[in-house]
């Protein structure tokens, strides 16, 4: 329990922090100028598709931490026998860090007003996710090869709902990519670079969710070693 308060109190921050950059800390009452224009100006700095974004992410890291947290009780019981973890994690671990590194270079692409380095950044990024999502099945394959089934015990269905919940999570965010794509050629490179922003926002979510359900998953049965890192200082 005490983890999981840490673990919503980091994600907290972490959306307070970027809810702020966006510009929702602004006063538009203390903005200079005319009274008609501040409330339109304090109102620009945060557009609808960020603050909608902003909360989605909220609302999926609840159900995540909502997982984990089903997730570490469970495992306290005495039938807990977690499967053990395909290598090819750690693979397509690596594959979601190269995805959100092309977004990352795409939303900066955008931002100078570089179409074609955004295309190739956003067909990298995309490939990645889609690799990625490629080496999770395998994953199940694999494990459904040696007899982990959903079936079998607690461990092996939660295995198989954590990350698939985590890749529905990643398919949607495709849907969004590929309509993002599809603004490349005609739409103004303000509406370009909103569109590819969010999608780099979002694939660093995906990035940050998947390293805390990753290492939940391989670092079980419990988090006690965390706890007793962070307390060690005090005993």
């Amino acid at each position: 329990m005490t983890v999981t308060l840490l673990f919503l109190s980091a994600l907290a921050g972490i959306a307070f922090w970027w809810l702020a950059r966006q510009g929702l800390a602004t006063k538009p009452w203390l903005e200079t100028g005319p009274m008609d224009d501040a409330p339109l100006r304090g109102a620009m700095r945060v557009p609808a598709a960020k603050l909608g974004l902003g909360m989605f992410m909220a609302v999926a890291a609840t159900l995540l931490v909502l997982l984990l947290s089903a997730y570490s009780m469970r495992m306290e019981m005495a039938d807990w026998s977690p499967p053990p973890q395909p290598r090819l994690l750690w693979a397509n671990t690596g594959v979601l860090v190269l995805a959100s590194i092309a977004l990352h270079r795409a939303a900066r692409a955008a931002r100078c007003g570089h179409r074609e380095a955004v295309a190739s950044a956003l067909l990298l990024g995309g490939g990645m996710s889609l690799l990625f999502l490629a080496g999770q099945l395998l994953a199940w394959r694999e494990l459904a090869g040696a007899g982990y089934l959903p079936a079998n015990n607690a461990a092996d269905a939660f295995f198989y709902l954590i990350t698939a919940v985590h890749g529905l999570h990643l398919l949607g965010g495709l849907v969004a990519l590929g309509r993002a794509g599809r603004r490349l050629r005609g739409a103004p490179i303000a509406k370009l670079r909103l569109s590819v922003e969010l999608c780099a926002a979002y694939w660093h979510f995906l990035l940050l969710a998947w390293l805390v359900l990753f290492a939940m998953l391989t670092f079980s049965p419990s988090f006690d070693w965390l706890v007793a890192l962070c307390t060690a200082p005090f005993r």
